[in-house]
């Protein structure tokens, strides 16, 4: 028989891993872009948005923007009493703009949830169908011999 450690000896049965003890209050979304994952968490509040615990402001001035545009929108097609929430995104992998697009998708998929408002959904995919839907491309992989996926290599006849 295999001994459990300490750790690992009821942990199937503590009251922290119960799922229903789950809170109902918060809305869990994700944003996938290249290699970049998001997770963003969603809960009411002032109107915070931060990601990987820091502050979206002090992004650069075009990532900053492209993160305030789902927010935005709602404000324009809801209004400003109608957006009261935090946002926490944590993402991993990826550059930093397709960390800031996975997070973006994230954050417009939170935004949907949370106010169940169909003409807000319809506002998003008219702006950018990418705030909604994830834009699946991948890189494509090298074939073998070739230092690149569709460069070939150079030949000489002499």
């Amino acid at each position: 028989m295999i001994q459990k450690s300490k750790n690992q000896k009821n942990l199937a049965h503590s009251p922290s891993r119960n799922l229903s003890n789950e809170r109902k209050d918060r809305i869990v979304t994700s944003g996938k872009r290249k290699t970049a994952v998001a997770r963003a968490i969603l809960t009411e509040g002032s109107g915070k948005v931060s990601l990987n615990n820091k502050n979206y402001q002090n992004l650069q001035l075009f990532d900053k923007l492209k993160i305030e545009e789902p927010i935005k929108i709602a404000k324009e097609i809801l209004g400003e009493d109608k957006i009261k929430f935090n946002v926490s995104i944590k993402i991993k992998g990826g550059g930093e703009k397709s960390q800031v697009e996975a997070a973006r998708l994230a954050l417009a998929r939170a935004i949907v949830q949370f106010t169940k408002s169909k003409e807000l959904k319809e506002a998003y995919l008219k702006y950018d169908r990418n705030l909604l839907v994830a834009d699946i491309r991948q890189k494509e992989a090298y074939k073998p011999g070739d230092s690149k996926a569709r460069s070939k290599r150079q030949t000489s006849y002499r």
